[in-house]
Order: C-alpha cells, then sequence, then structure tokens
C-alpha cells in the first residue's frame, strides 16, 4: 500500500480546530479595514449625541423654548438608541452584521435632515428619535463584528481598538457641535451627520463583507419557503434581555449601566455648571471641556484591551485550557472602584469651592481621569455578556 504525504512546511504541527479556522476567513490587512469601517459606524452614533449637547441653548433659542424642554431630545435620544440597539443586534442574528447597517445608515441620514429641518420642539423630537435610531446599531453590531472575525485571546485588544475610535465620538462632537453653533448654525452640523450617514451607507454597501460565521444566521437554518414573501420575519428584540435573569450577567450590566451614567451625569449639564461656574459662554469653548474625557476614553480603551487579553491568557494557561468570561473583569478594577466615583467627587467639590482658573484646570484634570475609568469597565463588560447575549440571540432566530 501506498501512503501519500500531503505535508508541507506550511503544514501545521497540531490541526486547527474548526473553531479556530472560521477566524481565518480574512487577512489582518482586511480584518483591519473591518475594524476601520464598524470604527466609524460606532463614531457616528456617539456623534449624534455629542453634536448636540453643546448646541442645546442656541436650539432652545432658535425654536422659541427652554434648555430643559430641548434636553428632552438628549433623553428620547438615549431611549432610541437602546431600543435601536436591542433590534440591530437580534436581527444581525438572523440576517447577517451588513443588511443592519444598510438599514440604519439611510435612517440616520432621513432623521439627520428632519433634524435640520425642524421648525418645533415636536419635529425636532420625531426626527431626533428617527436619527439616534439609525446611528443606534453602530455599537452593538460593531462588538458583534469584532467577536466574528477575532479569536477570544484577541478580541480584547481588537475591542480596544475599536472602542479607542468610538469613543473619539466624545472629545470630537462636542468640540465639533459646539464650533458649528457658535460660528455657523447647529442646523448645518446636522446636515453634515447626514450627508457623511449617507457616504457610509455607500462605503459599507461596496467594501463591507457580511462577518457572520457561515451557515449560523437564523436565516441560514430555517427552511427557505417558510419564510414571508413580503415581509422580514419577525425576531423579538426583548427576548435577549432574558439574559438578564442570570446574577452574573445582571450584575455586570448595572455596573456598566451606572458606569456609563457618570459620563452624562457630568457632561450632558455641563454648559449649566462648569460652564455657568466658570463663565464660560462660547460654545465652542464649552465643547472644548469635553475633550479631557474622550481623550482619557481613547487611552483607556486599548490599554484595557491589552491587560484584559493578558488577564485572560494567563487564567486560561493556570486552569489548563479553561477560561471564563469574567477573568476580564478583573482589568476594570481600578477604574470602577477608584478613578470613576473619586473623579465625580473631586468635580462635584472643585466646582462648587475652587474658583477661577485654578478650578476649571483641576475639572478637566478630574473629566480626563473620568474617561479613563470609564472606558475600560465599559468595552470590557461586552465579550462577559456578548457570552449570555450571543446564546439569547440564538433563541430569537429559532
Amino acid at each position: 500500500m501506498t501512503v501519500t504525504n500531503t505535508a508541507s512546511e506550511e503544514t501545521p504541527l497540531i490541526p486547527l480546530s474548526k473553531h479556530e479556522e472560521v477566524y481565518l476567513r480574512f487577512k489582518p490587512a482586511k480584518k483591519r479595514v473591518i475594524v476601520a469601517l464598524v470604527s466609524i459606524t460606532g463614531l457616528l452614533a456617539l456623534f449624534v449625541s455629542g453634536t448636540f449637547v453643546p448646541s442645546i441653548p442656541q436650539i432652545a433659542k432658535d425654536l422659541d423654548s427652554t434648555p430643559p424642554i430641548v434636553s428632552l431630545a438628549v433623553s428620547l435620544s438615549i431611549f432610541a438608541s437602546s431600543l435601536g440597539s436591542l433590534i440591530g443586534a437580534s436581527y444581525s442574528s438572523f440576517y447577517g452584521r451588513k443588511p443592519i447597517y444598510l438599514i440604519g445608515t439611510p435612517l440616520l441620514f432621513v432623521g439627520s435632515l428632519g433634524v435640520a429641518a425642524a421648525q418645533t420642539i415636536p419635529q425636532l423630537l420625531v426626527w431626533r428619535f428617527i436619527q439616534a435610531l439609525g446611528a443606534s446599531p453602530g455599537l452593538a453590531v460593531g462588538s458583534g463584528v469584532i467577536g466574528d472575525i477575532y479569536k477570544l485571546e484577541e478580541r480584547g485588544h481588537a475591542l480596544g481598538i475599536f472602542f479607542s475610535a468610538v469613543l473619539a465620538g466624545p472629545a470630537l462632537a462636542p468640540l465639533a457641535g459646539g464650533f458649528a453653533a457658535h460660528y455657523f448654525s447647529w442646523r448645518l452640523m446636522q446636515l453634515w451627520l447626514g450627508l457623511f450617514g449617507l457616504v457610509v451607507f455607500v462605503v459599507v454597501l461596496l467594501w463591507f463583507p457580511e462577518t457572520f460565521h457561515p451557515g449560523e444566521r437564523g436565516i441560514d437554518k430555517v427552511d427557505p419557503a417558510s419564510l414571508p414573501s413580503w415581509r422580514p420575519v419577525f425576531v423579538n428584540p426583548l427576548k435577549p434581555l432574558l439574559i438578564l435573569r442570570s446574577p452574573n450577567l445582571l450584575a455586570v450590566a448595572f455596573a456598566g449601566f451606572f458606569t456609563l451614567m457618570t459620563d452624562y451625569v457630568l457632561l450632558i449639564p455641563l454648559a449649566y455648571t462648569i460652564g455657568a461656574r466658570y463663565h464660560i459662554t462660547n460654545a465652542a469653548v464649552i465643547g472644548a471641556c469635553f475633550l479631557p474625557v474622550g481623550v482619557g476614553n481613547m487611552i483607556g480603551a486599548p490599554l484595557a484591551g491589552r491587560i484584559a487579553d493578558r488577564i485572560v491568557v494567563r487564567c486560561r494557561k493556570q486552569r489548563g485550557g479553561e477560561w471564563y468570561p469574567e477573568d476580564r473583569l478583573r482589568a476594570t478594577y481600578l477604574g470602577a472602584i477608584f478613578l470613576v466615583p473619586l473623579s465625580i467627587l473631586f468635580s462635584g467639590l472643585l466646582t462648587e469651592y475652587v474658583p477661577g482658573r485654578v478650578g476649571l484646570t483641576l475639572n478637566l484634570i478630574c473629566l480626563f481621569f473620568n474617561g479613563i475609568g470609564v472606558s475600560a469597565p465599559s468595552i470590557l463588560k461586552m465579550p462577559f455578556i456578548n457570552t449570555g447575549f450571543n446564546f439569547s440571540l440564538r433563541l430569537t432566530s429559532c
């Protein structure tokens, strides 16, 4: 009997498992392009919210209203983003990632045009809801794309890069929004967001591949004859919330919620807290005060991702190859326990008791450390939650 040896220098000594092969579909350069595209869509979501906040005084004056009433648009857009993230993530498990981007970005385009043309508060609220709904899948689906193309021990670093780019939004968006509001018009910024969303739509349509693992989408597992011909399959967007029955996931979700809430507590009323205390009336300068948080986010996210990957590799080695998603949470201790609460405490004390440039400078330092502290818990909870979330998404496609 003749035995043919087909091995070569490139044949691995240990055969790759099927689980590992699925992450080799794209070359490293292609993966970087994909990460860049999803980072842009995620950045766009935060630009939609970030450019609006420093424009609130001008919008209130333009629409003959008050800042608290206009601020309702911020709350409504946060609700729309939450709802859109659930819908986008759920349907991406059934139809794939790319179709969600191709539906969301046109909604963003139309909503932005509507916001720019709004003449009354009700019009502003309706179009703001549509705008935020269209931008919202950028974060939820983007994180899923990272999980599609990177292995477990590479995922933290990739998510760090993704979130460092995405979290440039809190640094750049308020500055851009404040600059446009002070020197031109808040409506111009909304038009720019709409046009940018249209460009993203074209780029995704032409160059973004489907990253979902082959044969794993919900639509791949059902009989084509059973699919409705005139409408999409209904996927319950609330069903993934069943993962919160797990005490571990519920605790992590609440921790992430309260951690991220500090950003909104500090930043949304910035014009009326730090701005009023230190007599800052220029919307562009108010926007510049957001820069320290964004810079902290951009530094903290990739740093936390690298630390988390090392922790996962070390813990996995100690257990003989076994791993637990909770391992990543060890990298959040410094930010969640110390940087976030202390930065809020000191910012409040400084605003109340320290006037002048010294108080303003120290406040900006607090915002910087808050950005670092918030970024680590925010990105490192994602892979942990995705473990349960992806399982729940599979249930929605059954």
